[in-house]
């Protein structure tokens, strides 16, 4: 995790002016060849696959390889429901489970080291192979993530220097090491396991004898010598890092909006929702021109692969943004078109941090780190959630890794192009964001009209010249609006059938072998208009849109996005859904062969076995392409809707309601302390003037809620007893707490008064109305949602 700081002020937004013409790239030069790295990083499985890496991207037995990975820590997630959440994030797309093993959660005592349980490192890395995903392990020493020293116990602080080569630190890194390398022996690529990578440290840029370059070398040998042994190494490349010139690859990331800012006020615009080959966003200046082109230039061996692309964001004390499914899609278009190969997010999952032995683990000013975080709750409005719930976030990304997982050997090897007319600073909004990938005679445009917290117009009579070595394409013939808020992509002669699509104003989302089938989703607000060139003999046709024939080009248009086939190209079709539909659509490989799923529930597969949560039981339906031979016991048939036969579970709803007693209003909150340059936060003396009430349980026959608690004020936590369950920093989400894992039915609510003059951001609309001088500790619901659950077994009911 990222801990970049600094003041931020507030800047005036230029007004746009337009200028009406097509926005010009040039992708006629062809880059240079792939290039071997300057040292070996590659790997061979015993059955023969292998990963391998050049200066431009990832491949997986030879061919290029464009994962998404994205961020779950084991040791922040109870170990039992650790297999239902890594098959949700492969529902979702993710292919690479990256995590940090923080040394503090495993020997918070000398020589008391704990794999057990939710530290059970070995387990986590074993359930994770056991379902065909990668995994990449962050050793540290220093990993951040959060916790206090960055992970280094307490205890090593007292007897060594840490992050350089002092005997005494490397003698007990050695031994961590070892105990690393015990847990994972067998688990790697070389052996038949999943992990693929090992990131050393993170976010290092000391220098001097003993530090930099020759402190992560030292490292990166400790590791392999401790049976630590990947295809991968990486380092972080950002907040000036050291970065060794042999051994490690550069790893980047970029966040919309940071906990750790000092700010009061929403940030400058983000250069991470600009398309530009810098990697380093705190090396953009304001004109999005490099700071330090030498820091650029340290780079170009490597591919452009991510580790920390926002899942969300932590909440601080002091800085508390509330963050949106577009605040995180939209980077991902961003770095897409900028060239980036690899994508990794930070945080992908949530979690609740672990009691320690002797105190709590998280970083605070009190012990020494610039920032206050709750003392359990690290949610991070990740896509999935502290307690694995499916926030909005996590549809729109899968629609992108449904895309990635499909198409990504084809974008891998492709080059970025920037237009003519770029962007003249973060405050141009008249001049669109557009970017290509290009390679081969084809491409993807990419569109980004979206930035956070400073929202862009509309772009009226946009069109796109993009200049290939074969031809010229104007995309799309006649100009259209690019709405405000819009982001997304459009491929560019992408081969179709018996024919090459010359460009469609629709996103692509993923592909069916058999039946040949590709599957598209509209823009709201972006007429869908496919354009083909099609060879002598193919027919084309529209059963529900208008085909006009013109110039040898097919022009395929006024299609109604829905779940029917639109266009039929020979014997492949194509469907056109909305983008709702897009969001609520999941592949995978079930009854026999690969299939579209489509759900408004939460889904993950299980083998043939297709697990649906929802909290309204209606929604607890699936519609599935191509059709199963019999339908699943327990469900019923529900009718077609378009190519997809659907079937629904017949569940009753269930009302529970919890019982809430007032037991103390709130006395009067003590002004807010000041640590280093913002607000301290709350100490356990202060929780004396917190308003409190019980909250009762009652027995259900639902197996599965969640307790969502609506209020205003400061600082809530949840007690069971003695016990602290999790906290929350109020930032005008309603607060959800997962009861799966709780045998107790009675809870203590304390909810901290917010003061009026408290020095903390919270994002325009979330904070509460409060006269001068007053403060507010408002309930204003409690409320218990039932997860209801069902299962589809679809084993070997499959068209042969």
């Amino acid at each position: 995790m990222t801990t970049r700081s600094g003041l931020c002020f507030a800047v005036c937004w230029l007004l746009p002016v337009f200028v009406h013409a097509a926005v010009s790239i040039d992708a006629r030069r062809a880059p240079d060849p792939p290039k071997p790295l300057p040292f070996e990083a590659a790997g061979r499985s015993p059955s023969g696959h292998t990963l391998a890496i050049n200066s431009r991207y990832l491949t997986l037995d030879g061919k290029p390889w464009f994962p998404v990975m994205g961020e779950f820590h084991y040791s922040r997630y109870p170990a039992a429901d650790w297999e239902r959440e890594l098959l949700k994030m492969k529902a979702g797309g993710v292919q690479i489970i990256s995590t940090y093993i923080f040394w503090i959660h495993h020997e918070e005592i000398e020589g008391e080291i704990d794999w057990s349980s939710s530290r059970d490192l070995r387990h986590f890395v074993e359930l994770a192979g056991k379902h065909g995903l990668y995994v990449w392990v962050r050793i540290g020493p220093w990993d951040h993530g959060e916790v206090r020293n960055g992970g280094l116990p307490d205890w090593l602080l007292r007897k060594s220097k840490p992050r350089e080569n002092d005997p005494a630190y490397l003698k007990y890194v050695g031994r961590f090491y070892g105990e690393i390398g015990r847990q994972l022996h067998g688990l790697f690529w070389k052996d038949g396991g999943p992990i693929a990578g090992v990131q050393i440290e993170n976010e290092y840029h000391e220098r001097g004898p003993g530090k930099g370059a020759e402190h992560i070398l030292t490292l990166r040998r400790m590791a392999q010598e401790a049976g630590i042994d990947a295809p991968f190494y990486s380092i972080t490349g950002w907040d000036d890092a050291v970065i060794p010139d042999r051994g490690l690859i550069p790893v980047f990331g970029g966040y919309p909006d940071g906990f750790w800012y000092r700010a009061m006020t929403p940030l400058p615009p983000s250069a991470d929702y600009f398309f530009t080959a810098i990697r380093c966003d705190e090396n953009v200046d304001s004109d999005l021109h490099s700071l330090h082109p030498d820091i650029d230039a340290r780079f170009v061996p490597y591919p452009y692969l991510t580790a920390e692309m926002a899942g969300g964001m932590e909440l601080a004390y002091h800085r508390r943004p509330l963050m949106s499914a577009d605040d995180i899609a939209a980077l991902d278009i961003a770095k897409l078109g900028s060239g980036v190969t690899l994508y990794g997010y930070y945080m992908f999952h949530g979690g609740t941090n672990p009691d320690g032995k002797l105190t709590n683990l998280q970083e605070s000013q009190a012990t020494g780190y610039p920032n206050d975080l709750p003392l359990k709750a690290y949610d991070f409005q990740a896509p999935l959630g502290e307690f694995g719930q499916m926030h909005p976030s996590f549809r729109d990304l899968k629609t992108i890794h449904l895309f990635l997982r499909d198409f990504g050997q084809d974008l891998a090897p492709m080059s970025s192009y920037l237009p003519d007319r770029m962007p003249s600073g973060k405050l141009d909004t008249a001049t669109p964001r557009v970017a290509a990938r290009a390679g081969g005679g084809r491409a993807f445009l990419f569109l980004n009209n979206y930035q956070k917290d400073h929202p862009l117009p509309d772009h009226p009579d946009f069109q796109i010249e993009l200049k290939l070595p074969e031809r010229t394409v104007t995309v799309p013939r006649q100009p259209v609006t690019l709405p405000a808020g819009a982001y997304t992509f459009w491929p560019v002669e992408m081969p179709v059938g018996g024919a090459v699509l010359e460009y469609a104003t629709a996103q692509p989302l993923c592909a069916l072998d058999q039946p040949n089938t590709l599957v598209f989703f509209a823009w709201p607000g972006i007429a869908p208009e496919f354009v083909f060139r099609a060879a002598e003999g193919v027919h084309i046709d529209a059963p529900h849109g208008q085909v006009k024939r013109e110039d040898g080009r097919v022009i395929v248009s006024g299609i109604a996005p829905g779940a029917s086939t639109a266009i039929e190209i020979g014997a492949t079709r194509i469907l056109l859904v909305s983008r709702e539909q897009a969001r609520n659509l999941w592949k995978t490989h079930i009854a026999g062969r690969e299939r579209l799923v489509l759900s408004p529930a939460d889904l993950y597969f299980d083998g043939d076995q297709v697990h649906l949560s929802s909290s309204d039981p209606a929604l607890l339906r699936f519609g599935v392409f191509p059709p199963l031979e019999i339908k699943p016991t327990e469900f019923a048939s529900a009718g077609r809707d378009g190519i997809f036969e659907q079937y629904a579970a017949a569940t009753g709803p269930i009302h529970v309601e919890p019982v809430v007693r007032e037991i103390a209003a709130a006395g009067q909150a003590p002004p807010v302390r000041m640590g280093q340059e913002v607000a301290l936060a709350p100490t356990e003396a202060d929780f004396q003037a917190a308003a409190r009430w019980s909250i009762h349980v009652p027995e259900t026959k639902a197996g599965d809620l969640l307790l969502r608690i609506q209020y205003q004020g400061d600082v809530a936590r949840l007690y069971a007893g003695d016990s602290l369950i999790t906290d929350d920093f109020y930032h005008g989400a309603p607060w959800e707490i997962g009861m799966r894992n709780l045998s107790v039915r009675d809870f203590e609510l304390r909810i901290l008064p917010l003061r009026q003059d408290a020095p903390i951001y919270l994002t325009e609309g979330a904070r509460p109305t409060i006269p001068k001088g007053g403060q507010v500790a408002k309930l204003i619901r409690v409320s218990l949602i039932p997860q209801y659950q069902a299962v589809a077994d679809l084993a070997a009911k499959h068209v042969n």
